[in-house]
């Protein structure tokens, strides 16, 4: 529970002909991250197959298939329960064959389309003038006769003033528009061409159509409209017939070529030889024995097995891989959120889960505000399946317990008065503030002396005690926040024991010291173990170690940024108070607000309850959007920072049946 499932990694050889057999078992298990592996003299000496061409014709292959789905839009089936290996000029001969078969329906389907599209666009053009007979046999020329058709602004036509020898014929208004018909002679072309311009004359031009008027285009329009609609419903019953038929097929195709591909880029990690290959990857070691026993049946017996325990190996390479109890996942997800440990660190998720549950309680104590978390948690949990949404219904369920323990400490039932008499202890707001803000910074205190204890832990893991002994937040850092506190709490009785320079002596001045010789000592260490000096005809590069004036310059900065951390990360918990406070206040503030409210004739009483309503529901949402928020806070940047990196590497398993299983899994 404490540290990240045991790792081990696999060296495997096996034969070229096993390469596929094995790669499924492996895809199937899912407990396998495979690792890239170059050829060489300690691993296998011809470089890992290039599968890139191949690649590139699947994803040819799938573009075609996507496109004939998407215009088929078959009904959704469900994969095969075992889906079968497909090699690439099987896939693209049953791909031909589908768009053989529907081929010709597509571009008949096409043209019908475009057809319509075609007429709709000729609905529009004469939908406003279809009342009149209005004849298009190319009626912009005449020799004697100008006319325009449009439209314009509906209050401008009133102000439109006609020019002598000029008709305006006023049709269907729509949209705020009139429609309209305007005749002149050619010599009058330019001044109505005017008169209309200034009105907000819009053009429309009709099209030509010899021996035919608009009412007529517009009646033989809709009749082959509704004769092309016919004809493409039943283009379409066709098609629809096709891809019910294909959907299974269409299916088994993509789950087939999905497989393909993963086969196809896992088969670029292994060097090597002419007739077999490397495999390299990482899995969980409770795993080790079965996959050994199941690629030994596979193979018979033809494979080479070796694994190494992740703890002969550099942390850095190692993938991490999470598995809390069910209950713990919740807060596994906040500790993701911030970043995995690595492989060698304390894996802090039921220190979190115990640190925020406190904090969140202890800033939204409200027994009816916690049961409502508590109820959205139940029944998020019971209308959902999906283990995210199931884990966030968890951290709900356990927010809102822990928000009525304190509720009840303070006695608030949704912020009721009459109620605070059966208070466990009292409301926040009440008694003595400066104690309830002391409790707080003493929580603050215990979380961070956890996260220093946790530090040094990981520091000896890593083989790190130098760093574990005299990093600010090691033992040097722990003899000085606990002596600190000590000296603030109960200095005067030690100075009366004759105790008090001897105390400052040992836990001030000589963590400082401790801090402040580091840096160089990490120097020193580092100059010993580093390559002797290149000879004077070589070309000499930057010493990496630095030098020891500057480790001296970076340990008095971490002196300083260290006695600042720890004064304003203890000081940062007097928040839990302060925000319980002003969960209790704007509780109050809603009260009263509501008996003001009370006075109001006739509806007073209304007025008062929707008040004391909306208090509460501002209280849940904005309040336990600020506890959530701040208890997080609280975790990431004063207690994960003594001792937290979350740089580690996900456990990514190579998968065939379903995405990779997620690090906290």
């Amino acid at each position: 529970m404490f540290e990240p499932v045991p790792m081990t990694r696999l060296r495997l050889v096996i034969l070229e002909r096993d390469e596929r057999a094995v790669l499924r078992h492996v895809g199937r298990a899912g407990v396998l991250q495979l690792t890239r592996t170059p050829a060489g003299p300690d691993t296998a000496p011809l470089s890992p197959r290039d599968r890139n061409a191949e690649l590139l014709r699947l994803e040819h292959l799938s573009a075609r298939l996507k496109n004939l789905r998407r215009s088929l839009a078959p009904p959704a089936a469900k994969p095969p329960a075992a889906p079968g290996e497909m090699s690439l000029e099987q896939a693209g001969r049953q791909l031909q064959s589908f768009e053989a078969q529907t081929g010709e329906l597509l571009q008949r389907r096409q043209r019908l389309q475009e057809r319509c599209a075609e007429m709709a666009d000729l609905s529009g053009r004469i939908s406003n003038f279809q009342a009149v007979e209005l004849p298009l046999d190319r009626p912009a020329e005449s020799a004697f006769l100008h006319f325009v058709t449009g439209s314009l602004p509906a209050q401008n036509f009133a102000g439109l003033e006609a020019a002598a020898d000029t008709l305006l014929v006023p049709l269907a208004e729509r949209q705020g528009r009139q429609v309209l018909l305007a005749f002149t002679t050619r010599q009058n072309r330019p001044a109505l061409d005017r008169a209309l311009q200034a009105a907000g004359f819009t053009p429309e031009t009709l099209p030509v159509v010899a021996g035919a008027t608009t009412a007529a285009l517009a009646a033989q329009n809709r009749r082959e409209q509704q004769l092309a609609a016919a004809e493409l419903n039943a283009l379409n019953a066709s098609l629809k017939i096709l891809a019910d038929t294909f959907a299974p097929a269409w299916t088994q195709m993509e789950t087939a070529l999905d497989l393909e591909r993963r086969l196809l880029a896992a088969e670029q990690n292994f060097p090597r030889t002419e007739s077999s290959l490397l495999l390299t990857g990482w899995l969980p070691s409770a795993d080790v024995p079965a996959l050994e026993q199941r690629l030994h049946e596979l193979t018979r017996g033809c494979i080479i097995f070796g694994a190494t325990p992740a703890e002969a190996l550099p942390a850095e390479e190692i993938p991490v891989l999470l598995r809390p109890p069910r209950w713990l996942r919740p807060f596994a997800l906040l500790v993701s959120a911030y970043g995995l440990p690595r492989y060698r660190e304390l894996e802090p998720t039921l220190f979190v889960a115990v640190s925020y549950l406190l904090m969140f309680g202890m800033m939204f104590g409200d027994v009816g505000h916690g049961l409502t978390f508590a109820c959205g948690g139940l029944a998020i949990w019971w209308r959902s399946r999906r283990p995210q949404l199931r884990d966030i219904a968890l951290l709900l369920l356990f927010c809102g317990l822990s928000s009525m323990v304190f509720g009840a400490l303070y006695g608030s039932y949704f912020g009721l008065p009459g109620l605070k008499q059966y208070a466990l202890w009292h409301d926040p707001l009440e008694g003595n503030p400066l104690g309830f803000m002391s409790t707080a910074i003493a929580i603050g205190f215990v979380l961070m002396s956890l996260g220093l204890v946790l530090n040094v832990i990981n520091h000896f893991r890593r083989g790190q005690f130098l760093r574990g002994c005299l990093d600010k937040f090691g033992l040097a850092g722990i003899l000085f926040y606990w002596g600190a506190l000590a000296l603030l709490l109960k200095y005067a009785a030690i100075r009366a024991r004759g105790l008090g320079a001897l105390a400052v002596l040992i836990f001030i001045v000589i963590p400082l010291l401790g801090w402040t010789l580091k840096e160089p000592l990490e120097f020193l260490r580092r100059r010993r173990s580093a390559p002797p000096p290149a000879p004077a005809h070589q070309t000499r590069t930057a010493d990496p170690a630095g030098s020891l004036a500057g480790s001296f310059l970076e340990s008095l900065v971490e002196v300083f940024e260290g006695l600042m951390s720890y004064l304003s990360n203890t000081v940062s918990f007097v928040r839990l108070a302060a925000y319980a406070m002003s969960h209790s206040a704007l509780l109050l503030a809603a009260f009263i607000m509501a008996e003001q409210v009370r006075h109001v004739p006739a509806a007073g009483g209304l007025l008062g309850a929707l008040v004391i309503i909306l208090g509460n529901l501002v209280a849940i949402i904005l309040e336990g959007i600020i506890a959530a928020v701040q208890a997080l806070r609280l975790e990431y940047y004063e207690f994960f920072s003594k001792f937290y990196s979350g740089n580690g590497q996900p456990f990514q398993p190579f998968c065939l049946d379903s995405p990779a299983e997620p690090a906290t899994g």
